[in-house]
């Protein structure tokens, strides 16, 4: 009995000191834009796209447990292996598109940093810069313990958003059915609704998740001895992520596009829109949840692409490494912030959604290419050994990659229904 318990107490604590990097992933991915991306499909559609989460989720499953997996592997993070394997001009090619698409997704992180405070009345000409120098000190001065720590904590923030659905009292027996229904082919021949699945998978399983959680599993140095619990690591955060996302469009759906409410200018107005329907304490909760997900995602992005670019480039990265040991990350840090910052207080607040959702559906696009370099690496016997794809993994990703593919091209050439 006792030896029993000693077992499960230890695995417990084993367990506790591997997890980080896939829940902390996985739990960014509810950025500022994907709040504001989820937040539009429920007041737009209402529980119509609530279908999405189950094949996402399982889809997104696969793909981190794929990257954490080579990290693990290979001890080096994927845009490392993407110059080793295919070349320096590849790589470059790879890190200025995800560079560009990374930097609207920073941009979208202090939007909604400007927009969640402003309904506190703090104008963003002050919250932006303040938090900006608050997430540079974060990372700059603290080490990969400490900023894993306060991540940590900051994803348990979003249990916020399960509140502010259940306070929205939604049509449960509604949600259920749409979360396991398939779409209308009417539905799919609607470029409108089209353009939101691809946002949402853009914004579910981002491209630059794929390079953060490598690095952060190589920076943590979980060997494959260890990867069982990293393993697990990655599908819990997945699931509670998604768990997250569907109380978003749930919340949304009960209240704005009960009420006709279906243009939304960004989710900050979607709490303020939440008060007089479903209370004050979900409108509170919402707002509180977006600027948590705001600081928590700006903190993350910017270190996601100085981790991806320094590695595909040869420079040293890390958080453990001080900024003389690691000059080029940190600059990159830096400037990625600045000007994402810069640029957020220039753009008028009322263009900032179209902004946000459209650089979901960017992800959404690119995500395709980074997948096939995935897959491609990721079944290479030389390089993984027994640690190759199965084949249903094999199947999962090579379908997802290839839906996404045809849906984002067949967005152009579907109507718009009124």
């Amino acid at each position: 009995m006792f030896k029993w318990l000693s077992r499960w107490k230890y695995r417990i604590l084993f367990f506790f000191s591997i997890v980080g990097p896939g829940f902390i992933t996985a739990n960014v991915d509810n950025d500022a834009n994907g709040i504001t991306t989820y937040s539009q499909a429920g007041a737009q559609f209402g529980y119509a796209l609530l279908w999405t989460m189950i094949p996402v989720t399982i889809a997104l499953i696969v793909i981190q447990e794929m990257s954490a997996r080579m990290g693990a592997a290979t001890g080096k993070g994927l845009s490392d292996l993407i110059r080793e394997e295919f070349g320096i001009r590849a790589t470059f090619f790879v890190m200025l598109a995800l560079g560009i698409v990374n930097f609207g997704n920073i941009i979208g992180e202090f939007s909604g940093i400007a927009l969640s405070l402003q309904l506190l009345y703090v104008p963003k000409w002050v919250s932006v810069p303040v938090c900006a120098v608050l997430v540079w000190l974060l990372i700059v001065k603290g080490n990969y313990k400490s900023v894993e720590k306060i991540f940590l904590v900051a994803s348990f923030f979003y249990v916020a958003y399960i509140f502010a659905g259940l306070i929205a009292r939604p049509d449960w027996q509604h949600a259920a059915l749409a979360t396991v229904i398939p779409p209308r082919w009417a539905e799919l021949r609607d470029s409108t609704y089209l353009f939101m699945v691809v946002s949402i998978v853009g914004t579910t399983i981002a491209p630059w998740m794929q390079f953060y959680l490598q690095s952060s599993i190589v920076e943590k140095g979980v060997t494959k001895e260890q990867y069982g619990l990293s393993r697990l690591d990655v599908i819990v955060g997945c699931i509670f992520t998604d768990v997250i996302a569907w109380f978003i469009i749930v919340a949304c759906a009960a209240t704005l596009y009960a009420t006709g409410n279906k243009n939304i200018e960004n989710a900050a107005v979607a709490a303020y829109a939440l008060k007089p329907l479903a209370g004050r304490y979900a409108s509170l909760l919402f707002a509180a949840g977006f600027f948590n997900a705001s600081l928590f995602a700006a903190s993350i992005l910017p270190l996601s692409t100085a981790y991806s670019v320094c590695e595909g480039m040869g420079f040293e990265s890390g958080v453990e490494r001080k900024f003389s040991e690691a000059r080029v990350f940190y600059w990159l840090y830096t400037g990625l912030l600045a000007a994402g910052a810069a640029v957020v207080l220039r753009i008028p607040d009322e263009r900032l959604i179209h902004f946000q959702i459209l650089s979901q559906f960017v992800n959404g696009a690119l995500l395709p290419v980074i997948l096939i370099f995935m897959l491609l690496l990721i079944n290479k016997k030389e390089l993984m050994g027994e640690h190759v794809n199965s084949r249903l993994l094999n199947v999962i990703a090579w379908v997802t990659t290839i839906v996404v593919i045809v849906l984002s091209i067949a967005v152009p050439f579907t109507q718009r229904n009124p």
